[in-house]
């Protein structure tokens, strides 16, 4: 434990979060989702008691002051960045201003920019190759991704089946590799008119999807993997029975934090399905560079819309010819991009997955539950998790 800052950061962070809460009357910035949306905590970190702005700031600077002498090691990378990144959210609780690029950089922990040309080119070419790898290699990459979704497509009567299909073997293969969730399960709770593809319901058990997108198998899969077994879900498992243990530093329980924890996060969700070694086909391995290159895209397009005012329809317009998703992505990631608190965050998709996917491809069989354990036993930052190193 890191002389026990972990702790008083967590206990401070809930606190805010709390403060938030209640200080709007309904109105809060994040629409009463909170600082921390899924917290385990109470049991082993009670929320520090707030009743005004001033003490937040003065306990989020005494800390600044006490991360800034820590070791250049993992923690002291992960600690300073986790300070600034709730301080930055306490100033936006708080009524400040600021520009889209400092939330990227400061809240987000990701590269205020947006990605390089260059990556998007790969990521095409990488579709591309896909695409003719599963039998569609006629027309514009647009076309031939409408072609393969649509000949993929799960039928809508067929949804809730082919989830539970994939519920089960993803928990399978999640207690083999990652962690034994025991009977942790979530139901299907299919929407209409949303801003996001799916989110993760932990408490109410439940697996919030937008049915007014279409689905692959394949496609089903990622969801299933980012959201349950071995994403979210499974974080949030692995870390509270890591604290609950004393095995872990107790901010491991801010793992769901709209800080700078959700790039990782994202990113063990995003690397879901090669975490549990889960690519069976061409449609597998062709999704994963679907899903990157979206992410890829969706972080320009929101950089373009709120860094550099480019008009929305030009933006959108971007999405449909470089990103080829559907009518219902691209303007969900424009409602998202438009949050004055949520926005940025479509930053860390991108961001984490890389961050996540850099590491793993590079851990050796001998060091793999190493790993595994800090990925999903303690809480990163980008720059933190590329610190691991073998025992």
């Amino acid at each position: 434990m890191t002389n026990a800052i972990d702790r008083e950061l967590t206990a401070v962070t809930m606190g805010l979060d709390r403060y938030e809460r209640g200080a709007n009357a309904g109105d809060s910035l994040l629409d009463g989702e909170g600082l921390v949306p899924i917290w385990m905590g109470d049991d082993l970190v009670p929320p520090r008691a707030y009743t005004g702005w001033d003490p937040i700031f003065a306990d989020l600077a005494a800390l600044s002051d006490r991360v800034a002498t820590l070791p250049a090691d993992d923690r002291g990378a992960f600690l300073r960045t986790m300070v600034a990144s709730v301080t930055t959210a306490a100033r936006l609780f708080s009524g400040e201003a600021m520009t889209y690029a400092d939330k990227v950089r400061d809240l987000v922990g990701a590269d205020p920019a947006p990605v390089a040309q260059a990556d998007i080119a790969a990521l095409t070419d990488a579709l591309d190759a896909g695409l003719t790898r599963a039998g569609f290699g006629n027309g514009s990459i647009k076309a031939r991704v409408d072609a393969w979704e649509d000949a993929r497509a799960v039928a809508p009567d067929r949804i809730e089946a082919v989830f539970r299909e994939l519920m089960a073997a993803a928990k399978a293969r999640t207690a083999s590799m990652i962690y034994d969730t025991g009977d942790y399960d979530m139901a299907l709770n299919p929407l209409r008119n949303i801003p996001f593809t799916a989110r993760c319901g932990f408490d109410e058990r439940r697996m919030d999807l937008n049915v007014d997108i279409s689905f692959t198998r394949a496609a089903l899969k990622h969801l299933v993997c980012h959201e349950v077994f071995p994403g979210h879900a499974t974080q949030l498992l692995y870390t509270h029975a890591e604290a609950a243990a004393g095995r872990t530093d107790m901010d491991a329980l801010l793992c769901t934090a709209n800080a700078v924890t959700g790039c990782v996060q994202e990113g063990i969700g995003d690397q879901g399905v090669a975490l549990i070694d889960w690519v069976e086909d061409d449609d597998d391995a062709l999704y994963a560079s679907f899903q990157t290159l979206k992410s890829a895209v969706q972080t320009t397009a929101a950089w373009k819309l709120m860094a550099e005012d480019t008009p929305e329809a030009e933006v959108a317009q971007y999405m449909r010819d470089t990103g080829y998703g559907q009518e219902a992505w691209v303007q969900g990631r424009i409602r998202m991009a438009r949050h004055p608190f949520r926005g940025p965050f479509i930053a860390s998709y991108y961001a984490g997955n890389e961050a996540v996917r850099r590491v793993r491809t590079r851990v050796a069989p001998a060091d793999r539950a190493a790993f595994v354990h800090y990925l999903y036993g303690r809480v990163h930052s980008p720059e933190s998790l590329q610190m691991f190193a073998a025992a």
